[in-house]
Order: C-alpha cells, then sequence, then structure tokens
C-alpha cells in the first residue's frame, strides 16, 4: 500500500485558483487609450497588467495562479 500526501495543499491553490478565476471574471479596470499612438496603447496595458497583480496578489504563492495572470497578462499584448 502507498500513501498520497500534499492533497490538503492541493485542494487549498485549487479552491484559491477558482476565486481568483472568479474576482478576474467580468470588468477589472476601466482603461482608455488612443489606438494610433502606440505609447498610450502601452500605458493602458500596463494599467490592465496592474489591476491584474492587485487582484493576485493575495495568492502569491499559489504556482496555479501565477500561471493563469501569466497567460491573462500574455492575452492582453495579443
Amino acid at each position: 500500500m502507498f500513501k498520497i500526501t500534499g492533497l490538503d495543499k492541493l485542494t487549498r491553490e485549487m479552491a484559491q485558483l477558482a476565486k481568483f478565476a472568479t474576482e478576474v471574471d467580468g470588468e477589472l479596470a476601466s482603461v482608455s487609450f488612443d489606438p494610433t499612438d502606440p505609447g498610450s496603447i502601452e500605458t493602458a496595458i500596463s494599467e490592465m497588467e496592474a489591476a491584474i497583480d492587485q487582484k493576485a496578489a493575495s495568492y502569491e504563492g499559489n504556482n496555479m495562479v501565477v500561471n493563469l495572470v501569466e497567460q491573462i497578462k500574455a492575452n492582453l499584448r495579443e
């Protein structure tokens, strides 16, 4: 017989991931930009990234949340 350990941590991290996903679902921040001005676009992206970072701050040790944050930020830049 073998013993599986770490499920408590996994369960906690998955619950945190679900909570974070709920928090970022919908409107995070309201930004405006000039689509013809690269500086304006970059500022808007930076503002959105800051809003995401603020939401994710309390989940700093959760790698699943960190990975989701990276994916969201990558999607913003596309």
